[in-house]
């Protein structure tokens, strides 16, 4: 039987309910679950989610102009990956917000130095083809000068903004951004929220901007305990998900449907999409759950995907 997800879930909704809770949860991953450190497979992901945004921007925003890009990400996390990749690539600057500020100097540094060793290993440029030298040579400086500077002084080089903020309301200006993207974070919305910070995107897009969000779909306590299926949570009824789902990493359980009827119900474009199909026969395993039983098999089985938004208001 398989107890470690439980054992996780039990802990983060007990931490849930105090004070200080995204405090001792970050205690919680650092030091016994081990979900925050940047290894290697960590970052690979996201530099993966990096590229695959940069190529969606190059083949539909402004001709591929990277330089004159205004970017939004939603969901800040930790580390600056995704940012860092398009300072790299030349993008004009990077907006990202988070409902809590959770980057510090020390965790951007630990990105840097990841970028230096991804690129002196050869890695790096499997993702970053076009990476412009002068930027480079600043993070390098970054790096090197990392005694003297500030977490602003790190951010401003890196033409990297950060807010802690709700981003249903953002306060910025209409039309602010050319491109919004996020990586493995629409999944942790609940859908009312979801729909408001999508209208949002709506108001803040320029009339020929874009989006690309990666959406993570399948059981996050698999990624924590192989011994459970990554469509584990689709067996719960709505009222047994709500006693083991949290507020520190909620899981709505949305499938790619509705995220597509969700767009359709805000008159968001589907421009183009990339599934990871799943495996259905590991699905018609479980004893799903009722409230599931109109989707297709196909439909539940798939894990991840990219939903991408070409503008032409």
């Amino acid at each position: 039987m398989a107890l470690k997800w439980v054992a996780k879930a039990i802990v983060q909704k007990t931490i849930s309910f105090f004070p200080y809770r995204e405090k001792l949860n970050y205690l919680f991953q650092k030091y016994v679950t081990r979900g925050i450190d940047l290894d290697d497979t960590h970052f690979a992901y996201k530099i993966q989610a990096a590229s695959d945004h940069l190529k969606y921007m190059q083949k539909y925003a402004h001709n591929g102009i990277l330089c004159s890009q205004a970017v939004l990400e939603l969901g800040t996390g930790w580390y600056p990956v995704v940012p860092v990749a398009m300072f790299l690539s030349g993008t004009m600057s990077v907006t990202s917000i988070d409902i809590r500020p959770w980057m510090t100097k020390k965790s951007i540094l630990i990105s840097l130095e990841k970028f230096i060793e991804w690129k002196n290993n050869g890695k790096l440029d499997e993702y970053l083809p076009a990476i412009n030298q002068l930027r480079w040579s600043e993070l390098l400086s970054l790096v090197e000068n990392r005694e003297n500077i500030t977490k602003q002084d790190l951010l401003d080089k890196l033409n990297l903004r950060t807010m802690v903020c709700s981003a249903n309301r953002t306060g910025l200006p209409d039309q602010s951004f050319d491109f919004i993207c996020s990586n493995n974070t629409f999944e942790h919305i609940y859908p009312e929220m979801l729909g408001a910070i999508l209208s949002e995107f709506k108001r803040l897009m320029k009339p020929d901007g874009m989006m690309s969000h990666h959406i993570d779909m399948s059981d996050h306590f698999a990624h924590f305990d192989s011994g459970i299926s990554i469509y584990n949570f689709l067996k719960f009824s709505r009222k047994k998900w709500a006693m083991i789902d949290n507020r520190i990493q909620p899981q709505n359980r949305l499938r790619y449907s509705d995220y597509i009827a969700m767009y359709s119900r805000l008159k968001i474009p589907v421009t183009e999409t990339k599934i990871w199909e799943g495996n259905v026969a590991e699905l018609t395993k479980l004893n799903i759950a009722p409230e599931f039983a109109y989707y297709s098999a196909r439909d539940l089985a798939i894990s991840h995907a990219y939903i991408v938004s070409r503008y032409l208001n």
